[in-house]
């Protein structure tokens, strides 16, 4: 079968044009590795950029790359019809049997559900929920992308939710639906953790109202003086921003609290292997890929009871689960791992082996398989020219 993944290059994203390698978001690139797995898959890749950049023809045997160059026009303000246009005339040259746009947020999604091949989309995050929680305006990043959604999802053939909390939050939209959680990166099974004797509790995520690190610093201040561990914050932060802001200002006036900015993959990996626990407060999440990921390399997590979270971390079984909004309910989650070591040792070693069975990368691309042989099967109609 012959099939298309339109994603985003992160070096579009992050405006590294000078790179000569693509790169994509954990789970397409999970979806990606799982794929090259099938050689009876033949795979295109197709990303726009803003810039000319050197790139790859293939990315692994079976999967070619096709970064298509969009003048800055033809993007957000003009609904990326530039996007749309090239994208569609680079899959009626390759003809591939189904479409698989990644994400609402940006061309991907409308260039799939306007290709004029039978198309399905991944949503990776659910835009019009997390646009409620930001409190964003409608010509902001989140307001645009909750409309981008909810103009998509009712022209595709099919909508894979991450989560069954996506799934129930697009039923009004979506006239197909599939739960297939994110693949994990393979490597992150092979970390062989070793906590040392910082008790470091890592907190990985932008920092935005949304992750709640404000509000899960003030809890462990209870804590702090009474027990000896360092909370580490993994992710950008924007100064501009008034809530990052005022999280560097708490980090700044406590000892026992680090900002190391972003972190790569490998050095998350790294950081893995030496933490104590990892911890998501967040006020709303669909399938973090950070959970997911230390759960494979087997480090206890500590994550809110919200959105889509319940479904990877089973409390008392492959992880805790908190109140994200109740400070005694944060602070006694991270007393119960560091008084608890057995507990959250046997907790560990089920999350990763559940994590090898449900988001193993090839796991989860045979289900896409399956998912879209269905499509094919019995197609519904899809979207025309915008």
């Amino acid at each position: 079968m012959k099939i298309a993944v339109l994603t985003t290059d992160n070096r579009q994203q992050f405006r590294t044009y000078g790179e000569t390698m693509p790169h994509f978001g954990m789970a397409p690139t999970g979806l990606l590795a799982g794929f090259s797995r099938m050689p009876e898959l033949e795979i295109h890749v197709i990303s726009c950029t803003q810039k000319p950049m050197k790139s790859p023809e293939k990315l692994a045997d079976n999967i070619w790359f096709h970064s298509l160059h969009v003048p800055k026009l033809g993007w957000v303000w003009t609904g990326y019809r530039g996007c749309v246009r090239a994208a569609r005339r680079k899959l009626h040259e390759i003809q591939p049997a189904i479409v698989h746009g990644q994400g609402t947020e940006q061309d991907c999604a409308l260039s799939a559900i306007f290709s004029g091949l039978p198309n399905v989309l991944t949503l990776h995050g659910n835009m019009r929920l997390i646009a409620q929680v930001n409190k964003a305006g409608p010509i902001s990043f989140y307001g645009f992308a909750a409309m981008l959604e909810k103009k998509c999802l009712p022209r595709t053939g099919g909508v894979i939710c991450i989560t069954d909390y996506t799934r129930k939050a697009v039923s009004d939209l979506a006239r197909r639906t599939w739960v297939v959680p994110n693949a994990v990166d393979e490597s992150f099974f092979e970390v062989n953790t070793e906590p040392d004797a910082s008790r470091t509790i890592l907190c990985v995520g932008h920092i935005t109202y949304r992750k709640n690190q404000n509000a899960f610093i003030r809890a462990l201040d209870s804590i702090s003086p009474s027990g000896k561990f360092k909370l580490l914050f993994l992710g950008t932060a924007n100064k501009t921003n008034p809530y990052a802001v005022e999280f560097l200002e708490l980090v700044a006036n406590r000892p026992w609290c680090e900002h190391a900015g972003f972190a790569d993959r490998e050095t998350l990996k790294g950081h893995f292997k030496r933490a104590t626990l990892l911890a998501l407060p967040s006020l709303e999440d669909n399938c973090p890929m950070v959970v997911l990921e230390a759960m494979a390399a087997g480090v206890p997590v500590l994550a809110a009871n919200v959105g889509g979270v319940p479904e990877l971390v089973e409390h008392e079984k492959t992880g805790l689960l908190c109140d994200p909004l109740n400070p005694q309910s944060l602070w006694s989650g991270v007393e119960r791992v560091f008084g608890d070591p057995g507990i959250t040792r046997e907790l560990a070693v089920e999350a990763k082996r559940m994590a090898r069975a449900r988001f193993h990368p090839l796991v989860i691309a045979q289900r896409h398989l399956e998912i879209y042989r269905e499509v094919l099967q019995t197609p519904v109609a899809n979207g025309t020219s915008p």
